[in-house]
């Protein structure tokens, strides 16, 4: 294996933007002006904070847009922690992209559905934009994003602006509180709501292991095709390449075969208690 694999790049901080309380955007530049780069809509990269650590951490940007990676990282750890509280000119190493994509640019032609929960909306956001920037190529469209609190919702405004590219947009949390006047309840409420189709429609769906099992259970139940139900299973990649095995899955190593996986792949798993 190439040693490129496993080094990473230097990429200084452009912009820092702060979602709710435990969550930041980061937008990042290569240090290199030479330095190539472009990725798929969910892949991710492998973030560095030096001196602490690295971790995966899903792509949330435009794969159109040159110049710039964007980054959405929940403070939950040390290697987390330590990039959410990077400032503009600091320096973080990136190795990546790595992995497989949402496979959107091979679903034309039909309904889609988004469903995201929680920090599941970041590596899905590019499928949005890919959605925008090719409308006139899909049919109906509908995003479903779910969160504990009407605070702990991410990218609040362009929730609202997608709306204005005929992507019907519906939020719900678990827990109300004053001033929210929209659904309360699990994202898998909000399916029914939706002004899709499911039987000939395609759905990219991610967040806590739990939702995306109801949702494609809920989904396939109303007729949607499993085949045509994506899932990302981002959880305790090390390495990125298969290397340390710490993110097998039964067969799969989701560094390697994953993140985004149809449903049959994953669903004989998902159901196993403690694996």
């Amino acid at each position: 294996m190439s040693t490129e694999l496993l080094m990473p790049q230097p990429w200084v901080v452009q912009k820092t933007e702060r979602e709710n309380e435990d969550v930041v955007t980061l937008t990042l530049a290569p240090e290199s002006s030479d330095h190539g780069f472009s990725f798929l809509p969910g892949q991710f990269n492998m973030l560095y904070a030096f001196g602490v650590g690295e971790s995966a951490i899903s792509i949330s940007g435009d794969a159109t847009t040159n110049g710039s990676m964007v980054h959405t990282i929940r403070d939950v750890g040390a290697v987390t922690h330590a990039l959410s509280a990077a400032h503009v000119g600091d320096v973080i190493g990136i190795r990546g992209p790595y992995g497989s994509e949402w496979p959107i640019a091979s679903h034309t032609g039909r309904d889609i559905l988004v469903v995201a929960g929680g920090i599941g909306l970041a590596p899905l956001r590019p499928v949005v934009y890919h959605i925008i920037e090719n409308r006139h190529k899909y049919k109906d469209v509908a995003v479903l994003y779910g969160s504990r609190e009407p605070k702990d919702l991410l990218f609040r405004a362009e929730l609202e602006s997608w709306k204005d590219h005929n992507i019907q947009v519906e939020a719900t949390v678990d827990n109300a509180t004053p001033g929210w006047t929209r659904h309360i309840g699990v994202v898998t409420t909000l399916i029914r709501r939706a002004k899709v189709e499911p039987r000939g429609a395609a759905a990219f769906v991610c967040g806590p292991e739990i939702m995306m099992r109801f949702t494609a259970s809920e989904l396939t139940g109303r007729g949607m095709n499993p085949d045509d139900v994506f899932i990302s299973m981002e959880r305790n990649m090390k390495c990125a390449v298969g290397l340390c095995g710490r993110c097998q899955l039964g067969p799969e190593f989701i560094c390697k075969d994953g993140p985004v996986f149809p449903w049959p792949r994953m669903s004989p798993v998902m159901t196993i208690r403690e694996l």
